[in-house]
């Protein structure tokens, strides 16, 4: 297909590499309100449609790879009033790879051409994800796709999360396929003692969702290197509406990555488990050069006061969610996710540099899809930026929100002291000062007569509208395990005391009214060997080390029990903020350091009475207040005694209910 613009564009043209366009007025931007942009494919034509307003002309360049080789043919848009570009292609396109170029014409007529970029809404990419690939979706479903439906049922309330990196998983297995979506999806591993690992553990540890770490397409490991031992976590988007190339068995086939993804989301569905996608839409790997700014320049990214890019997310760039056609993007991008790959959730990295509008209009949006849908992020952003903190979606700003969970910094640090300063102590070391922050987490940042939020580390204020609002948690993948943040901050603890402490602090996330969310490993007492920004590191630091398992299966029993015990007591997930202040109560004691929290007459729970003691001192501390004498222990971190002793023990978390 051919243009005579086409022709004489290709002769004037004067090659400009990394060219980008000046600052534009948006305001002349009409946007484009269909749902059809990107690529339609059949197998008698392929439809081809692109945004981009500042381009004076547009071209496809269609290959036979995805990467290497020339153009077999170079084909023009057609634009319309609308700013949208049209090109279609007859005949069968399937397995075609493709990339556009914007031209602009100098007033000389000369001509300037973008870099050679996929479309943003590329579905399938070639190797390193250069070149969009035109895919026909349905080809690369796996058998019984269509019959494969979320095993998650429950509120937020109900949901017990597990973090985890598809390559940390089974890198240091025997799985067929290591470090890939496959060796994830693959049953019955064990390690060398005979313990389930991968998998299997996961099912069997009794979690309710695996939150995978970015599956999107980034840019940090070059996927044409066989078993690259490259690693990265991928909070470098490239391409964010297709699966990693890395993860797959052959990246060179745009099919292969997204069966694959789809046959681990398929595993993880019939064991039981749904599945939440870290997202990164808050920034891009490349300023100038990514993919989004070379189709429409400068638009999707926030400015500042002088015009240069603002950086909100200390990747040296951040997104304008605001903007009409951002927002947009945003909302078709993570809709694409749920049809096509059945995801359960996502998690919003750095969400705060996103509007609550938009993170909003996302929560109606896939609710109507999947009403059970799981959205989370973290309130917070790394660096300033020019949207005002009314519009932003930070932590202060839950309660605006459409019940989209925050991370809380809050308990996290009460629990274990600042992730700013390594050798900081927090209430499981004894820093009994933060009880009011575990407080806090334990009520699920509600605002709630028992809370002082002037005593709380950093939240002066209840965030949260219901108690599901906020996430429980005191390790993720960023900073240092817990395990190593232990050895650092009480260096002269022995196994057996840094195991107490370590359990006392899985018991404060476990019974918190708050979403619970455990780092993958944790369970192990997973260590990364004292790095804490592991991002890039080898897998001799990231891999999870299945062997701890023997090593601490105490510990995983300890978890194990508390998860059992949540799932089957409404009294530790109450569904509203009303329920948490109505049933939830605590009980003073003297200012030993002791939490003593209570839940009476939990709805559709067969305990009636529960009291849970936290003691996070290396002192015994009695029970100053008299329990009635059919409350018994059912759950002791530190210990297997089943008889009320008027004691509780130093750091330890026990469980009392009748």
């Amino acid at each position: 297909m051919k243009y005579k613009t086409l022709l004489c564009i290709l002769l004037l043209h004067i090659a400009m590499p990394n060219y980008s366009i000046a600052q534009l007025d948006y305001s002349s931007y009409t946007p484009y309100t269909g749902n059809d942009l990107g690529v339609t494919y059949t197998p008698k034509q392929t439809t081809f449609k692109v945004w981009s307003p500042a381009y004076d002309a547009m071209i496809i360049n269609l290959y036979k790879n995805g990467l290497g080789g020339t153009a077999y043919e170079k084909i023009a848009f057609v634009k319309a009033n609308n700013n949208v570009w049209t090109a279609v292609v007859k005949g069968d396109l399937k397995n075609v790879y493709y990339t556009y170029q914007g031209i602009t014409i100098g007033v000389d007529n000369t001509v300037q051409y973008s870099n050679e970029v996929p479309d943003i809404y590329a579905k399938a990419v070639g190797v390193n994800g250069k070149r969009g690939m035109v895919v026909h979706l349905n080809s690369t479903n796996p058998t019984n796709w269509a019959a494969d439906k979320s095993p998650y049922k429950g509120g937020l309330n109900n949901a017990i999360i597990y973090e985890l990196h598809v390559r940390d998983a089974t890198i240091y297995t025997n799985a067929t396929h290591k470090g890939k979506f496959l060796g994830l999806a693959q049953a019955g591993l064990t390690n060398s003692t005979g313990a389930p690992v991968g998998l299997s553990h996961i099912k069997q540890l009794g979690v309710t969702h695996v939150q995978l770490l970015p599956c999107y397409d980034y840019f940090t490991v070059d996927e044409t290197i066989p078993n690259n031992t490259q690693y990265n976590w991928g909070y470098d988007p490239l391409n964010y509406n297709v699966p990693e190339g890395s993860y797959s068995t052959n990246p060179y086939d745009g099919n292969v990555r997204i069966k694959e993804y789809k046959t681990l989301i398929q595993t993880l569905h019939s064991n039981g488990l749904a599945v939440i996608m870290d997202v990164v839409y808050n920034h891009t790997m490349f300023n100038n050069d990514s993919y989004l700014n070379q189709l429409v320049p400068n638009y999707y990214y926030r400015q500042d006061a002088q015009g240069a890019w603002s950086n909100a997310s200390g990747c040296g760039n951040e997104t304008a969610s605001e903007r009409t056609m951002y927002r947009k993007y945003m909302v078709e991008s993570v809709v694409h996710w749920v049809k096509e790959y059945h995801i359960d959730g996502f998690r919003f990295d750095l969400m705060a540099i996103h509007d609550i509008e938009t993170m909003n209009l996302i929560a109606t949006t896939l609710r109507k899809l999947k009403p059970n849908i799981i959205l989370l992020g973290e309130g917070w952003t790394s660096g300033t930026s020019p949207l005002p903190d009314a519009q932003k979606a930070l932590k202060k700003n839950a309660y605006l929100m459409q019940n989209i969970a925050v991370f809380s910094d809050d308990i996290r640090d009460g629990i274990k002291g600042s992730v700013f300063d390594a050798k900081d102590s927090g209430y499981i070391s004894g820093k009994v000062t933060e009880a009011m922050s575990i407080q806090c987490g334990l009520v699920g940042a509600i605002a709630h007569p028992y809370i002082d939020y002037s005593k709380v580390n950093y939240s002066k204020a209840a965030y949260t509208k219901q108690p599901y609002q906020m996430i429980a948690y005191n390790e993720c993948h960023d900073n240092h395990t817990l395990w190593d943040r232990l050895i650092n901050s009480q260096p002269n603890d022995d196994d057996d005391t840094r195991k107490a402490r370590y359990k006392l602090a899985m018991a404060i996330v476990l019974t918190s009214q708050g979403v619970p969310f455990i780092h993958a490993g944790q369970e192990l007492c997973r260590t990364k060997h004292g790095e804490e920004n592991s991002y890039k590191s080898p897998d001799s630091i990231n891999a999870i080390d299945w062997e701890r398992l023997t090593a601490y299966t105490d510990v995983q029993a300890c978890i194990k029990a508390l998860i059992t015990l949540r799932k089957a007591h409404t009294a530790f997930r109450l569904s509203s903020a009303t329920l948490v202040r109505k049933h939830v109560s605590f009980i003073p004691h003297n200012n030993t350091g002791l939490i003593h929290m209570v839940i009476k007459d939990a709805p559709n729970d067969t305990f009636k009475e529960v009291h849970i003691f936290y003691n996070g001192t290396e002192q015994e501390i009695p029970i100053q207040t008299v329990l009635d004498k059919n409350i018994k222990t059912v759950l002791h971190t530190t210990t297997s005694q089943q008889s009320n002793q008027g004691i509780i023990s130093p750091l330890s978390c026990v469980i009392m209910a009748k």
